[in-house]
């Protein structure tokens, strides 16, 4: 199942939100949009700094994410990024591929 890295910003409404749900309540929240669209949270992490929030999250495909990152979006309670996470395998898989590339500017 594709993994993928949420970042997210809370917005001041957002964060009002945050103050009133409390972390367990945006969590809970965020476990229903997943389980939702047939995925699961792996974790989620409030920070400091630009982001809020981390979440790595596990959904069926990057169809799933658009619709999820769409609605959030749509709030305007959050600005958020999502990153396909890869693992180790896929990247050697990868890497074995051959792809016939130029440069822009070489013959």
């Amino acid at each position: 199942m594709p993994k993928f890295l949420i970042q997210a910003t809370y917005t001041s409404e957002g964060t009002k939100g945050l103050l009133k749900d409390g972390a367990s309540g945006r969590r809970a929240a965020v476990e229903q949009v997943v389980a939702d669209q047939g995925g699961t949270v792996e974790a989620m992490y409030f920070a400091f700094g630009e982001d809020d929030t981390v979440i790595i999250i596990d959904l069926p495909d990057p169809v799933s994410m658009a619709a999820i990152s769409l609605a959030v979006k749509a709030s305007g309670a959050l600005r958020t990024r999502a990153t396909s996470l890869l693992t180790i395998e896929e990247i050697d898989e990868a890497a074995r591929r051959q792809v016939a590339f130029r440069a822009p500017g070489k013959q």
